[in-house]
């Protein structure tokens, strides 16, 4: 068995979105090392611009608000048509219901209408909208692989995690359920990664703040948080003919958060 073959991308397309930092770029560093093309989409186009500059070669970008569906299908669309392919897609964009994430969670009534709509916006529709985008090409290529970044905050109740956020999330596991089924008979093959607290900037910065950070460490088994680079070995084992039996499943990465 040649290992080295089963987790090599070589010669693949991959489009990552939320891909300018955090898990993203981690997800978008780990397919480029494994010799993929990666496109990586965001909405801060300087965060953009340094991520595809640390990468180099076989990195392109597009400034792109996931949330404009129109807009992110035809970005999807358009690398495709120039690549020849699309063999990796991952639907990791995400954010939180904003400033108030840590205190308005377990206050149903502190949930604002344009919060929800905003966190409805791009951590669901947009998800769906990049799932049903990808689905389009691999289909007809019979082959492809699709990620879709949920949370430990979808699998199970948290009460420092808000509506919002842990409704869109729990959203998502299923509509990688519903995908996966359809897309079977094609040889695309969809899947979920579930993070538990990692040391990212989607809570405004506010986890890295050591309070915070205590006190979402207190809830790991191993006492700590994850750094971002612990996303890239389950990201790269989906993205690869390593995982070619699996399909439909959502994986945590969480510390131990799922086994209390």
């Amino acid at each position: 068995m040649d290992l080295n073959h089963l987790f090599s991308l070589d010669g693949k397309t991959a489009v990552v979105t939320g891909a300018a930092s955090g898990l993203g770029l981690a997800i978008s560093e780990c397919l480029h090392a494994a010799g993929a093309h990666v496109h990586l989409l965001d909405l801060d186009a300087d965060a953009l611009a340094m991520a595809s500059g640390s990468l180099g070669e076989r990195a392109t970008t597009t400034v792109v608000d996931v949330s404009d569906r129109f807009l992110l299908r035809k970005t999807i669309d358009d690398v495709t048509e120039s690549r020849g392919s699309l063999d990796v897609v991952v639907a990791n964009a995400g954010i939180t219901a904003g400033p108030g994430y840590l205190t308005d969670a377990g206050q149903i009534n502190a949930v604002e209408d344009e919060r929800w709509d905003r966190v409805v916006d791009v951590n669901l529709s947009s998800v769906f909208a990049t799932i049903q985008a990808a689905a389009k090409h691999m289909k007809q290529q019979r082959s492809g692989r699709i990620i879709a970044v949920s949370s430990v905050a979808g699998l199970r109740s948290e009460v420092m995690c808000g509506y919002a956020y842990a409704a869109t999330k729990a959203a998502v596991v299923n509509l990688v359920r519903q995908a996966a089924m359809e897309l079977a008979r094609y040889n695309v093959l969809v899947n979920g990664i579930a993070p538990g607290p990692f040391r990212t900037n989607i809570a405004g910065g506010r986890i890295r703040q050591p309070e915070v950070e205590a006190q979402f460490a207190s809830m790991v088994p191993l006492g700590r948080i994850a750094e971002p680079d612990e996303i890239k070995g389950l990201a790269l084992l989906l993205a690869s003919p390593a995982s070619s039996f699996m399909t439909g499943s959502t994986i945590a990465v969480d510390g131990g958060i799922m086994a209390k």
